[in-house]
């Protein structure tokens, strides 16, 4: 069978949002939110989009990059510094991802995961943003998530994970702290029906 074709039983979640079930294990993963980026037989990467990182702002990322000197930071856009910058996964986190927009594009560097919304991961983005010609919609996130073959599909099947679609409102939503309830409601589930034990027999 020719593997550019998949076969009817094989589903991925590329674009898609998972939700952290009570019953994930890992803490690092708890009440967590992530935008999957890419999802094929090979594995699957994405980026949670609902844990602020702690201690650095992005004018503050910009400045130990030396994109933005110390003395500059007072011109950046006030919308800017106010920017969050998020815990993207456990894995690489040293290095900065922008999930954003598809009004930004940079050939050989941007990887357009649907229609509305891509990801650039080259220190371009960041100099495009603090100069305001970045896009109109980015999350910059420090690390990211990663999953081996078949890993993320044992994990959903042993109640791990929910999935959904992705809306960018949510994606892009600067309150945090209701991403995780907002993705619960638009499957219909009520947070609090959730319990810890997935009560299997």
């Amino acid at each position: 069978m020719d593997s550019d074709f998949h076969s009817d039983d094989e589903v991925y979640l590329e674009g898609q949002l998972l939700i952290a079930m009570p019953s994930m294990g890992d803490p690092r993963f708890s009440r967590s939110v992530i935008y999957v980026c890419a999802h094929s037989s090979e594995g699957a990467m994405g980026i949670i989009i609902n844990q602020r990182a702690p201690n650095i702002s992005f004018a503050e990322l910009l400045e130990q990059l030396k994109i933005v000197p110390t003395e500059d930071r007072i011109s950046l856009p006030s919308a800017m510094n106010a920017m969050d910058v998020y815990l993207g996964g456990p894995v690489e986190t040293g290095r900065g991802f922008v999930l954003h927009s598809a009004d930004y594009f940079k050939a050989d560097s941007t990887l357009p995961i649907n229609d509305s919304v891509c990801l650039t991961a080259t220190i371009d983005i960041l100099r495009d943003i603090a100069k305001g010609s970045g896009p109109t919609q980015a999350l910059l996130a420090l690390g990211y998530a990663g999953w081996a073959p078949g890993q993320l599909e044992d994990e959903i099947q042993s109640n791990g994970w929910l999935n959904c679609p992705a809306n960018p409102e949510l994606v892009f939503d600067p309150a945090v702290d209701r991403k995780y309830n907002r993705a619960l409601d638009s499957l219909g589930v009520d947070p609090s029906h959730l319990v810890s034990d997935s009560g299997h027999a």
